[in-house]
């Protein structure tokens, strides 16, 4: 029979596929030989039918088993015949080499699966394919080295008759070994049996084994399962040649995959579509194997991984944190990297910041004292008299002292008087030039916590005099409690110093019946409010906002920074300035600055 048929009518009903597994539906082999048979073919051959059926070896055997299985396969695909019939398997070859000439006999035949132990030279002209290799002579060389103290090597095999074909291969393969190490076989022991041996191991010792179908008491089962639990009994190492067994609890072994086994078996089956003869597919004689892990035995029967060979497939290995995050990593290094060199820059600006801070601090201090200067200067004329005044009358007092003494006259009360008088005038001249020289003096600014009642009282007794010489009316109203905030008394001072100068400058302007100047504390739970008011000429509308302004000035003679100074400090001090018109007449302005918690409230009586 010729191997590849005329594919006669293909175009049009498309191709169909009948696969005949050798075992049952859920053994895992055939789960993942025919998931990638299947994805192989359709993308190969989107209009393929893939028919399976599982022959459920060997569980079920015999004469009867068989001729019932060919009556059914042969009787359902009656009307729909393979174009191409795959064997899964070295039962299912078998099956198919016996029986196919009653059933499909013009079908090209596909092996796939089936052990180079299985395959019969007589089938060479009958079917194509891959067999695999159960590669036990290599996959125990390499256990042997990876574990230097093993000295025994156990075999372990079933019952059944494909259990007792996995035995004779084994042992044949494996014969080389039987003087290198104590070789052993355990064949068709019940169950019980095996694992009461393989948990009396230790680490002297190696199994392989690749499961079993059938125990020594007839019970059938499929190898994985006979495989999880030898994993879960052993006191030694577990290797085993076929992939599915991985993750069981087994470190592995040499062994093809049966997802590679579907896949190449599906390349052939599209060959075959092609109308490719033997010769052109070039098959190797076996598929290829390899050393395959779970990365978790290793730890666990302490192999060294280095000892593995570099072409070693690892399963189920636990990535590092560099591995599983390495993309992470990078961008949060990246970041990390960024924020540094922006820091760096934030820090350096900052530093630059603080000494153009340092900078501008001192020069408004500078100019705050050369203000404090200029107030001075203005109030010469009143400071001549608030000094003049009192050097006076101590003079007149004095004269009078003399005169007494001179005329022989002793009147002791007079005396008295005359010198408490000098000295009341002498305090009152000591006050004034106390209360220059602090106004005067360059200091550092120093916040302390002073009530604003007081400084307030301070103020009105320096420019008293100075009301009284342009004739103005300057009256003040302070607080019922105390109005204590946080700052420096001589720039809150200059502050209202500079405000009611302002006024009196705005109040000279108009009939000396409206020249009239109040001063006044507003408290409230959090903020003090002091009020300049005037019934001066008051503020032109457009230049209301822009009285603050460093060098705005309405004065002929004026620079434009009195204002300017004074906002830069109540800001300092947290607080906030501003200004409005009155209705008919004058300004008033007021500052907020932020109160000190409350205290008991005490009297207090405007001077």
């Amino acid at each position: 029979m010729a191997l590849f048929m005329p594919l006669a009518a293909f175009a049009e009903t498309g191709h169909h596929v009948l696969v005949l597994f050798s075992n049952a539906r859920l053994l895992p082999a055939n789960i993942a030989t025919e998931q990638s048979f299947r994805e192989t073919l359709l993308s190969a051959a989107p209009n393929t039918e893939i028919s399976t059926e599982f022959l459920d070896f060997p569980r079920f055997s015999g004469p009867d088993h068989v001729a019932n299985l060919k009556a059914y396969v042969k009787r359902k695909y009656a009307e729909r015949p393979p174009d191409v019939l795959v064997a899964a398997g070295g039962d299912a070859l078998r099956f198919l080499h016996e029986n196919q000439g009653e059933m499909f006999p013009a079908a090209p035949l596909v092996h796939i699966g089936v052990l180079t132990s299985q395959l019969d030279p007589r089938w060479d002209n009958r079917a194509v394919g891959v067999p695999i290799k159960i590669d036990a002579e290599n996959t125990i060389e390499d256990a042997l080295r990876l574990h230097p103290k093993v000295e025994q090597v156990l075999v372990i095999t079933g019952s059944s008759p494909i259990d007792r074909s996995f035995e004779q291969q084994l042992r044949k393969d494996l014969e080389r070994f039987v003087e290198k190490t104590k070789l052993q076989f355990l064949a068709g022991l019940p169950t019980k049996a095996v694992l009461q041996r393989l948990s009396e191991l230790d680490e002297r010792a190696l199994v392989f084994t690749p499961g079993y179908f059938r125990d020594g008491e007839g019970r059938d089962s499929f190898p994985k399962e006979t495989i999880d639990l030898m994993a879960r009994a052993a006191n030694a190492p577990i290797y085993v040649p076929f992939d599915t067994f991985l993750g069981t609890g087994v470190v592995g072994g040499r062994m093809a995959s049966f997802h590679d086994v579907g896949n190449h078996g599906a390349k052939i089956v599209a060959r075959v579509f092609a109308r490719a003869n033997a010769q052109e597919l070039d098959l190797p004689p076996f598929m290829p194997t390899q050393l395959h892990v779970d990365w978790r035995q290793l730890a666990r029967w302490d192999i060294d991984p280095s000892a593995l060979p570099a072409d070693t497939i690892e399963h189920f290995r636990q990535p590092g944190y560099w591995e599983e995050h390495y993309r992470e990593v990078l961008i949060a290094f990246t970041i990390v990297a960024f924020q540094a060199a922006l820091i760096s820059l934030l820090l350096l600006e900052r530093h630059r910041r603080h000494r153009t801070e340092a900078a501008l601090q001192k020069n408004r201090f500078e100019l705050a004292h050369a203000s404090r200067l200029a107030i001075a200067g203005e109030l010469t004329g009143s400071i001549t008299h608030e000094i003049s005044q009192p050097l006076g009358a101590i003079l007149s007092n004095a004269a009078a002292g003399e005169l007494m003494l001179q005329s022989g006259a002793h009147d002791t009360n007079a005396l008295r008087d005359i010198l408490q008088d000098i000295q009341r005038d002498d305090i009152r001249a000591s006050q004034v030039m106390r209360r220059l020289r602090a106004l005067l003096q360059k200091h550092e600014v120093d916040h302390a916590v002073i009530d604003l009642n007081e400084v307030l009282s301070e103020v009105a007794d320096i420019l008293r005099a100075e009301a009284l010489r342009r004739n103005v009316a300057l009256t003040v109203s302070l607080a019922q409690a105390p109005a204590d905030i946080k700052g420096d008394r001589v720039q809150i001072q200059q502050v209202l110093i500079n405000l009611v100068l302002n006024a009196l400058d705005s109040v000279m302007e108009v009939a000396p019946v409206r020249r009239q100047i109040h001063v006044g504390l507003v408290l409230s739970d959090r903020t003090i409010t002091v009020k300049v008011q005037d019934r001066g000429v008051g503020i032109p509308p457009e230049n209301v906002t822009r009285v603050f302004d460093s060098f705005f000035t309405t004065k002929a003679e004026g620079i434009g920074l009195g204002l300017s100074i004074v906002r830069t400090i109540i800001e300092a001090h947290g607080g906030k300035i501003g200004v409005q018109n009155l209705q008919p007449h004058g300004a008033v302005f007021h500052i907020d600055l932020p109160r000190l918690e409350h205290k008991a409230p005490k009297e207090r009586t405007a001077g």
